[in-house]
Parts: structure tokens; C-alpha cells; sequence
């Protein structure tokens, strides 16, 4: 007998799916960063600091006693995570390393068939690097001359930056850390405790447990959903994986617009269906590369949000702002906000405001919103919020 689907209308859909994600619950109370991550999954790490870099306001957005410097020092000293290629580059659990074995496998392939990446240097050349980390300890890009050989076109990079690209993503090498933002090689045996990097599993286990995992952590999805939480299987072999499971659960999810669409759910879907509580009616500042928002095909469907981040379009093409910040109060997207922190002048501007269609932006919300922000200055050790002088709401068209 065929399983009827179970139906999950949106509201329920997206407290399943907040709570899942570690948002629903007031961020804060007690700070457990290692098991933070690992409820995550992973942790996108981002270059760009207009408040603070992607990965600590990630964090932050989750307990909001989490300060900057504890992510390093869960890399640096306490080695509970290691940092490689999900979708991006990433922090992930150190536990999880022996799942991770075929990514590099997979990734040191795919780098090799890169046209861009036939400069860097062959195998003697990487030796040398290699000898130098071993012998000098932890070095940067910076540590190194090589030039770049023929026309200086901008995406071209010098042969010694693609020899610890490719060491990286084969996983000969590892992050032994970073100093303002900027990636420190090391020997991979000095980075991964013994035990991590001696447990080798065959790759249909490790599949196995990313597509379980993956599940876990997204709640309910397609193969596609489950393929790109990780981005470490195909497609075909996440399908071929879950064509073989007897316990999973077709799911039919509501969407914002009223429309069903057909997903996969762990076995456990009607419990964790009661279990999620009601998120937490706090308004939140979420960063553009939150989990929850990086999907944004999922987070339309779910939320009716349509974002897009806009930093790689030209400032007269964009509808927002260079960088703009979705708001989430309940389970509801509420609005968008641009801000900046200047740490050297101690302030974080709120430079613009959106109001969602449907959203009354009143008094009482501006309010949360301010105490949101001054919460977020914290985070960036800024100690005043200020508001652009020539500051408006802007209303949605209706």
C-alpha cells in the first residue's frame, strides 16, 4: 500500500523549519559554540565586514553571547572544527572529518580539470611549499613571490596561491587558522587529530550520512534540497540514496502562495511536527548568508520573500542596497534593513528601512528593531546607534 503524503501547511512548515535551523527559541542563555555548529551543520565563512563577517553574525544570531573571537579560538587552540568546501567555503564540525574524506577526493578532481588552475605549480614546486610549512609552521599566501606568467587578467592568480588552493582542497593541507580574515596553511597531520584522519569509511557510508544528516538539519526537502545543504554528493547519488530508504516520509508543503509541492521527511517528521515551538516573537537581524536565508528559492516558498543580495551588482542597478539585512520576527519576514558599523568612530548607522507588503511598521516594531540593533552593536564593540539623518521607511508597492 502506497503511503498517503503527509500535508504540512506554512505556518507549520516554517516553524518546523526555524526551529530545525535554530532560530525559534530566544537567542540567549548559556553558549555551547562546538554544539552550535554541529546542530548547523556547518557555518559559511564570508570575507565582507559591513557590521561583522557572515560566520560570527551567523553565530550570533543564534546565542547572542557569541563574540567574534570564540570561533577562532574553537579553530586555533580547542581544534573543534576544521574549515573546507561545502557550497563555500566553511567551518565544520572536527567530529565530522571522517564523513568529509570523499569531498576531497572529489574536489582535488574537479580543481585539476579547472582551466584557470593549470598555472600552479607542479609537484616539485609543491613539495617546496609543503617543506616550508613544515619546517617554518603555519604561512599565508603572503609568505610567497611567485608571479603570475603572461596577461595579468584579473581573475588570474600566481602559481604558489593555486598550489595551496588545490593542497587545500585535497585536503593535503589544512587551516591551521586565520588573522583578518586571512587563510594560515598548515600540515594537515598538525590541524586533524589522529584518530579523525585514521578512520577511513567506505563512500556509501559517508553518503549515507550526508544525506541523513542533511535531512536532519533541513527537516523536510527534495533530493535537490538535500543534495545542496551539503554540495559533497551528486545528484544521482543522493536520488539513488533515497530510493533505497523504506523510512522516509512523503511530505506535501504548503507554501506561502497557497501552492503544494512534494518533499522527503525523516521518519520522525510528526514528532518533531509537535515538538517545535512557536519561534520566539523577538524581531531579528539576519545576515545575508544565514541558512536560512542562502536558499533563496526555499525561503520564497516558504516565506513569500524574494531577496537577493546585491553586492555584485553595479550601485545604479540595485533595487535595495550593497548590502542589505533581512528582518525576522516571529515566523515572518518582516522587512529589510542597510546598516554599517564604523568601529573606528564607535556607531552603527541605520541607513534605510523596508516595510514587507502587509507589514504596518509601527511604533511598537521600530521599537524592537532598536533594541535589535543596539544588541548588534555589541556583537561589532560599537557602542552608540545612530540613524541616517535623511533616514525613511520605504513602503512596498501595493
Amino acid at each position: 500500500m502506497t503511503r498517503a503524503p503527509l500535508e504540512i501547511r506554512n505556518r507549520d512548515a516554517r516553524r518546523l523549519w526555524l526551529h530545525a535551523q535554530g532560530l525559534s527559541a530566544t537567542p540567549t542563555g548559556p553558549l555551547d559554540l562546538g554544539a552550535m555548529i554541529r546542530d548547523l551543520g556547518f557555518v559559511q565563512l564570508d570575507s565582507i565586514r559591513v557590521v561583522s563577517r557572515a560566520h560570527h553574525h551567523i553565530l550570533w544570531s543564534r546565542n547572542q553571547n557569541y563574540r567574534e573571537p570564540m570561533l577562532d579560538r574553537l579553530m586555533r587552540k580547542e581544534r573543534g572544527v576544521f574549515e573546507h568546501f561545502t557550497h563555500d567555503a566553511s567551518v565544520i564540525p572536527m567530529d565530522f572529518y571522517p564523513n568529509w574524506r570523499r569531498q576531497f577526493r572529489r574536489l582535488e578532481k574537479k580543481v585539476r580539470g579547472w582551466e584557470w588552475h593549470r598555472g600552479m605549480l607542479d609537484e616539485d614546486g609543491r613539495a617546496w611549499i609543503v617543506d616550508r610549512i613544515r619546517q617554518e609552521g603555519p604561512l599565508s599566501t603572503k609568505a610567497f613571490d611567485t608571479k603570475v606568467e603572461g596577461p595579468r587578467e584579473m581573475w588570474r592568480r600566481p602559481p604558489h596561491k593555486l598550489a595551496l588552493d588545490y593542497m587545500w582542497y585535497a585536503g593535503e593541507l589544512s587551516t591551521s587558522h586565520r588573522e583578518n580574515f586571512t587563510k594560515f596553511y598548515d600540515l594537515t597531520e598538525r590541524v586533524i587529530p589522529g584518530h579523525h584522519r585514521e578512520d577511513e569509511l567506505p563512500d556509501h557510508e559517508q553518503v549515507d550520512w550526508l544525506c541523513r544528516e542533511a535531512l536532519t538539519r533541513i527537516a523536510f526537502g527534495s533530493e535537490g534540497d538535500i543534495q545542496r545543504f551539503w554540495d559533497a554528493a551528486s545528484l544521482a547519488e543522493v536520488k539513488d540514496w533515497a530510493g533505497n530508504q523504506t523510512r522516509l516520509v512523503p511530505v506535501r508543503i504548503e507554501g506561502a502562495d497557497g501552492k503544494w509541492t512534494t518533499a522527503l521527511a525523516p521518519e520522525d517528521i510528526e514528532t518533531r511536527l509537535e515538538a517545535a515551538p512557536a519561534p520566539t516573537s523577538r524581531l531579528r537581524i539576519l545576515n545575508p548568508f544565514d541558512p536560512v536565508i542562502r536558499d533563496r528559492t526555499r525561503l520564497l516558498r516558504l516565506f513569500g520573500f524574494d531577496y537577493r543580495i546585491e553586492i555584485f551588482v553595479p550601485a545604479a542597478k540595485r533595487q535595495w542596497g550593497y548590502y542589505v539585512y533581512p528582518l525576522l520576527e516571529g515566523d515572518r519576514m518582516v522587512g529589510r534593513i542597510e546598516v554599517k558599523a564604523d568601529r573606528a568612530a564607535g556607531t552603527l548607522t541605520l541607513e534605510r528601512i523596508w516595510s514587507e507588503a502587509g507589514i504596518a511598521w509601527t511604533g511598537a516594531r521600530d521599537a524592537r528593531l532598536e533594541a535589535e540593533l543596539a544588541r548588534f552593536a555589541r556583537l561589532a564593540g560599537v557602542d552608540t546607534v545612530v540613524r541616517n539623518q535623511h533616514l525613511k521607511l520605504d513602503l512596498p508597492s501595493r
